[in-house]
């Protein structure tokens, strides 16, 4: 899959904090995990209502993916079967196109 985006749904404090560090390491989610968790534009809205269902203060992030293409994984989800962009390392700030609030 070769897509000029993907996007990341994130708290927008915990967003701030990481752009002062110039990375962003992902929520403790995708630390744990050891990957982002990221979607495409048609997988956002069920993120968005499985992770963040109440939440206040969702920001969505755009990411150019030509500056991550060496980090970015397409893998399937064992729960739903879908494909989900993931990126295997942290996100260099620079690489976020566009920041939104949607929630």
């Amino acid at each position: 899959m070769d897509n000029p985006a993907i996007y990341k749904l994130a708290l927008s404090a915990e967003w701030e904090a990481y752009k002062k560090e110039g990375i962003y390491k992902g929520s403790a989610l995708d630390q744990a995990d050891g990957y982002i968790h990221c979607s495409t534009m048609d997988q956002i809205q069920g993120t968005l209502d499985k992770f963040f269902d109440g939440q206040t203060n969702v920001i969505l992030l755009t990411i150019d993916t030509s500056v991550i293409k060496q980090h970015l994984k397409w893998e399937k989800s064992p729960r739903s079967g879908q494909i989900f962009p993931h990126i295997y390392g942290p996100l260099p700030i620079h690489a976020v196109i566009k920041q939104e609030k949607i929630a």
